[in-house]
């Protein structure tokens, strides 16, 4: 009796153990495949943007005759990058491991050079022409990292983005993709104030990578992108002003005005 009884409290202690390191090993499974899981949520997102170089802060002084063109092309520019953004963020997960690249990178890169030949023979009409601007029509595929022109945002404290050591880059929302159909006669004045949207930020990030190390912890957001915001409604709100004068005027724009470092 004594043998048996042993014998079954052993039988009964193996199956608990048994038990207990089969429940230990699914949780471990779990968490493990939990971890990958929110890996790979992250690193959809991070694969959602568009990186370009900024166009408008390459131009020379651009001559009076010529800036309406110029102005006209940098802000296609900016749709652009939108279009292919959003293009990329619907295809995921479609074509093979060259999708991107020959699907949306490359077509980008295509338009980009036509826009930005039209900014130089519009400057090249009345002045001297740019050279090497073509240069600036290749993108890549983002981490979650900065875009020039606008973007397309991400972030440490630090505002690495991944450029060379002590460039900062500025992130703020895209407007003209939330834009709503820009009627004819609206669509010149639209166009100014969306490249101004693009030089305005030209010109904070210039200002950034020049006052590194001045002011106290504030001196970003009060010196920089404060008066950035300031501006970026100004442009926003004629944009609305236009589009209203003669369709419905498209509201809460004005919340794309504040930027952040990238």
């Amino acid at each position: 009796m004594n043998r048996r009884a042993g014998a079954h409290r052993l039988s009964r202690r193996t199956k608990v153990a048994t038990g207990a390191l089969g429940l230990a090993i699914a949780a471990g499974a779990l968490i493990v495949s939990t971890a990958a899981g929110n890996s790979d949520s992250a690193g959809a997102a991070q694969a959602s943007r568009i990186i370009c170089p900024d166009v408008a802060s390459r131009l020379p002084s651009i001559p009076a005759r010529a800036k309406a063109e110029v102005d006209r092309n940098l802000a296609q520019l900016a749709t652009q990058i939108a279009e292919a953004e959003q293009r990329l963020a619907s295809s995921q997960g479609q074509g093979g491991p060259n999708f991107v690249q020959n699907a949306i990178l490359g077509p980008l890169a295509d338009k980009r050079t036509a826009a930005i030949e039209r900014i130089a023979i519009a400057i090249g009409r009345v002045d001297a022409k740019p050279q090497g601007l073509g240069s600036l029509a290749p993108c890549a595929q983002g981490s979650g990292g900065g875009q020039a022109p606008a973007p397309t945002t991400t972030t440490s404290s630090a505002g690495d983005t991944g450029a060379a050591p002590g460039v900062r880059r500025i992130a703020c929302p895209d407007v003209a993709s939330r834009l709503p159909s820009i009627p004819a006669r609206a669509k010149a004045e639209v166009d100014r104030n969306l490249a101004q949207l693009n030089t305005q930020i030209a010109e904070a990030e210039r200002r950034l990578a020049t006052s590194q190390g001045q002011g106290g912890p504030n001196f970003v957001q009060n010196a920089i992108l404060g008066p950035l915001a300031d501006k970026r409604a100004a442009a926003i709100d004629r944009i609305a002003i236009s589009i209203g004068r003669v369709d419905a005027k498209p509201q809460g724009l004005g919340d794309l005005a504040p930027c952040a470092l990238a």
